[in-house]
């Protein structure tokens, strides 16, 4: 009993039960205290002969009188007197909690639905076998003090939970209680304990598609709620194979949300694409622009490295984009080799671009608004490009012709080769006196010889097949003379 399984009963008080119930139930017209106390007696006798039914029963009925007669308090306080009898069967004080939890919607005021959740949560505290059910109230609690406004103490309640570790409770009501965590560290601005927090959903849940018809998943959606009445603490819920596209999209667009708070454009970009992948999304042609728009948008706004440019290239190759042409002409100026003008670009785009949430060109008062931002940060990219295509095509360049391709001032012109050179992306230097940018990069002694060497083997080999050709020609004139002669005879 005290590891939570099920004893034998070693008497069957079923029948006893069926007489006191009725009589109970007609004795608390008048007097409830009454009843309740002739119900202890035989919950007493049960309780010991470890009749799990009966038992749950009278603990049932006990508490379903006491709502009845509107005497909250009396029902706060027989919750918690049976939840600490002696012996205590657990899967009767489960099936206990459970309904006095379907009472929570038949309360009379607010004041009296928070005394009632805080027995529960009183009841619950540090048990294993009603941990969902704790869970669920205090997701009921949680909710109540967001629509109050608090919050933090909504948070505060909800993330104390650790439901990842909970094995009576199935994987999608998990990811909905993570999803929630998430969502309400991020209302309050704790963006790094929902990052924390996200890390506990698997994505490969997401990839999971139903393979059963929607009647079928139905169907066994009722039968895990009639076997969660029944089910032993210890016993592992039924999982139901149902679709989680609802799950995934929720979990994309936080991810998002964290991702574009740190200015991570090229995970930003990734999720949409796994956003991209999801049929609700491909099956609305109004979406599907939507998503493939911010595909081209992030992957531009990301900082140049091998990684970007392979999924650049790769995003440039879907054919969906013809569906977003605008789009699909800036992202083609990115991988072209050649200068884009930042005010070409801002004329050409820009109106198109201000008209989503995405970019803006004026800064707004808001500090959260970080669309100013993203519109620096893509004339920012222009220039990178614009850089790295004159480090491709020249070895040295007047400072003057720099920054005249750019449109920038020398200063500014300096901080954006510092920076590419600090990140690797490109070589240079620059003679300030000569007013001269440098983009060849020196070679050591090592290399010099190592390119003279190759040269050569590559000479000594193209010789040697020059005095073959001029070998066989000389063999094939010797042989032309000798045929002509034995034609003629």
């Amino acid at each position: 009993m005290a590891d939570g399984s099920v004893l034998k009963a070693e008497k069957d008080y079923s029948k006893d039960a069926d007489k006191l119930i009725p009589e109970a139930e007609q004795l608390a017209k008048t007097d409830v205290q009454g009843a309740i106390d002739k119900l202890l007696v035989l919950e007493k006798q049960a309780r010991q002969a470890s009749d799990l039914p009966t038992t749950s029963r009278l603990l049932i009925t006990i508490v379903t009188l006491s709502k009845n007669s509107g005497d909250w308090g009396l029902l706060n306080d027989q919750v918690l007197l049976l939840s600490k009898k002696h012996a205590q069967l657990k899967q009767a004080i489960t099936r206990m909690v459970q309904v006095v939890m379907g009472f929570l919607e038949e309360t009379p005021n607010l004041d009296v639905k928070l005394s009632v959740i805080q027995t529960l949560r009183t009841v619950t505290e540090g048990k294993i076998f009603v941990e969902v059910e704790r869970a669920r109230v205090t997701r009921i609690l949680s909710n109540i003090k967001k629509t109050q406004g608090d919050i933090n103490a909504a948070a505060d309640i909800l993330c104390e939970l650790q439901v990842e570790t909970f094995g009576s409770m199935t994987r999608r009501e998990k990811t909905e209680f993570i999803l929630e965590q998430v969502a309400l560290c991020i209302e309050r601005g704790d963006w790094t304990q929902a990052t924390i927090l996200s890390r506990k959903i698997n994505r490969r849940y997401f990839a999971r598609k139903p393979k059963k018809s929607a009647e079928e998943i139905e169907k066994r959606r009722k039968e895990a709620e009639e076997r969660e009445k029944t089910r032993a603490p210890d016993e592992a819920p039924m999982e139901v194979d149902d679709d989680v596209t609802d799950l995934k999209l929720r979990y994309f667009e936080q991810q998002i949300i964290l991702a574009n708070h740190d200015y991570k454009y090229l995970e930003v970009c990734k999720h949409y694409r796994e956003v991209l992948d999801t049929e609700s999304v491909q099956d609305n042609p109004e979406q599907l622009r939507a998503v493939l728009a911010r595909i081209v948008y992030y992957i531009t706004l990301a900082p140049y490295d091998n990684e970007q440019s392979d999924l650049l290239h790769r995003i440039l190759q879907d054919t969906r984009l013809s569906t977003v042409p605008a789009e699909a002409r800036l992202i083609k100026l990115f991988t072209t080799p050649e200068l884009m003008r930042w005010p070409i670009v801002a004329k050409q785009f820009g109106p198109h671009l201000c008209e989503t949430d995405v970019f803006s060109p004026e800064a707004s008062q808001s500090s959260e608004d970080q669309s100013f931002q993203r519109w620096q940060d893509l004339k920012k990219r222009v220039i990178e490009h614009n850089v790295r295509v004159v480090a491709k095509y020249y070895t040295r360049i007047q400072m003057g012709r720099l920054t005249e391709l750019l449109d920038l001032t020398e200063e500014e012109t300096e901080k954006y080769i510092s920076d590419l050179v600090t990140l690797k992306t490109i070589y240079a230097k620059i003679d300030r006196p000569a007013r001269l940018v440098s983009f060849s990069k020196p070679r050591d002694a090592d290399d010099v010889l190592n390119e003279w060497s190759s040269d050569m083997k590559s000479l000594l080999g193209l010789l040697e097949r020059i005095d073959h050709l001029i070998t066989k020609e000389e063999m094939m004139a010797r042989i032309l003379p000798t045929r002509e002669k034995s034609k003629a005879r």
